[in-house]
């Protein structure tokens, strides 16, 4: 490890151990997103929701950020082969398939920090928080002048420029050289989710740029005749068409009933539909990184050496909870960590040293993975006049190849969650 490297990590831990000081300036975060969500909505957003946003930023060493790039790349070429395509969508549904064209709208990957060997903890589509973060970054100051010197962000793109283009690609890729008149951003039940201002954040990005967007429920979608459309009491369109869906829902493969309109318009063709089902299957159903972490799978799919080196490296061993394994991975519990295979954030999963015999009974009877339980890093923080140590994660949000931005989350507990006062999304910088 080259001095450079040493003092990169020295800066970093120095920071997130020893300064606690405020960073995020909430008033400049409100003004941030007053033009977009109007002012009331954006002061409660900064000031109001003590989990939402950390008051402090998360300090990386750049050789942690490469590391983290290049497992990125090495997962994602490996996703890219027939052999992996193959093994995978033998265990998926129909739905998912069919490869319409779209590479999937803000893919997540969740790190762990360890060194200069980073745990790829979980790969999700439809990531969370990207515009919040996207705001939360503009909203910084430097406390001090040790603060301003490293005070700079990775992948210091244009936000709103990345993600236009995104949408625009997702739609090309599908639909060619057509024109894209209107997105419709789709949950259940919308306004009744935990990120329903990110929702708001989309529509407006859109909008300013000359297309047409809708926040829809989607209970509310109709599929008839080759259309699938939006209406509600309020709707005042006068051609409710949708073209493409920005689909938030955690039904990822559509399979519940009030997702039947826009599951069948999807395999019709009939909507671009980004993240799809087809996404979800190669990259964030939890039973890939069985095998993106079984040494004799990636040397049968014909894996370079160096790749399989990186991912053994840096997924931790994940293995399917069977009948067959139950009682060892129960006996040593205290060093996995068991996670729903089709869940989604940290819904459903649990630390194995906090397990109970009756939240073991209802993994094994359910469909869950095991995961070598990978340690997050700490960050301190000042609640109240107290010194408090945070765990944390760092997600890179990523689209077709590129990394599109960089944010970590702050939290107590067993799982990642926006509940922990003082904890939130926070943004990276590099050392």
């Amino acid at each position: 490890m080259s001095e450079t490297t040493d003092l990169s990590e020295s800066v970093a831990e120095l920071f997130n151990n020893g300064c606690a000081c405020v960073s995020l300036d909430r008033a400049s975060l409100a003004s941030a997103l007053g033009d977009q969500l109007g002012a009331p909505m954006a002061d409660a957003l900064a000031h109001h929701y003590p989990g939402l946003f950390a008051n402090v930023a998360l300090f990386l060493p750049t050789s942690e950020f490469r590391a983290m790039q290049q497992l990125i790349e090495a997962v994602e070429s490996v996703v890219a082969s027939s052999a992996y395509q193959q093994s995978v969508l033998a265990n998926a549904p129909a739905v998912a398939q069919t490869d319409a064209g779209p590479a999937g709208a803000f893919m997540g990957y969740d790190f762990h920090r360890d060194g200069d060997k980073p745990k790829l903890i979980e790969i999700n589509t439809n990531a969370g928080g990207a515009f919040l973060n996207a705001a939360l970054r503009r909203a910084q100051q430097a406390c001090c002048a040790e603060m301003a010197a490293v005070l700079w962000p990775p992948l210091a793109n244009d936000f709103e420029t990345s993600v236009l283009a995104m949408f625009r690609e997702e739609w090309s890729r599908q639909r060619g050289q057509q024109p894209l008149r209107r997105i419709a951003i789709v949950d259940d039940q919308p306004e009744q989710q935990f990120l329903y201002p990110e929702f708001q954040l989309a529509k407006e990005l859109f909008q300013r740029h000359g297309i047409d967007a809708v926040i829809a429920d989607a209970g509310a979608l109709q599929y008839q005749d080759g259309r699938l459309t939006y209406q509600n009491d309020s709707s005042q369109l006068a051609d409710q068409s949708i073209d493409l869906v920005y689909s938030r829902l955690t039904d990822f493969l559509l399979t519940a009933p009030a997702h039947q309109a826009l599951r069948q318009a999807y395999q019709d063709g009939a909507v671009v539909l980004t993240p799809n089902p087809h996404n979800y299957a190669l990259y964030a159903d939890k039973r890939n990184l069985i095998q993106l972490s079984d040494a004799t799978q990636l040397q049968q799919w014909g894996v370079p050496a160096a790749v399989q080196t990186t991912l053994l490296n840096s997924i931790p061993k994940t293995l399917a909870v069977t009948a067959a394994n139950a009682e060892s991975l129960w006996r040593e519990r205290k060093q996995w960590f068991f996670k729903p295979a089709q869940g989604f954030g940290s819904k459903a999963s649990y630390r194995g040293d906090k397990l109970t015999k009756g939240t073991w009974a209802d993994i094994i009877a359910g469909h869950y993975v095991a995961q070598t339980f990978a340690p997050p890093s700490e960050r301190m923080i000042s609640e109240d006049g107290a010194a408090i140590a945070l765990k944390t994660d760092i997600r890179i949000y990523r689209y077709a190849g590129r990394s599109l931005l960089v944010a970590a989350r702050l939290y107590q507990g067993q799982t990642t969650n926006m509940r922990t006062p003082g904890g939130g999304f926070a943004p990276v910088f590099l050392t």
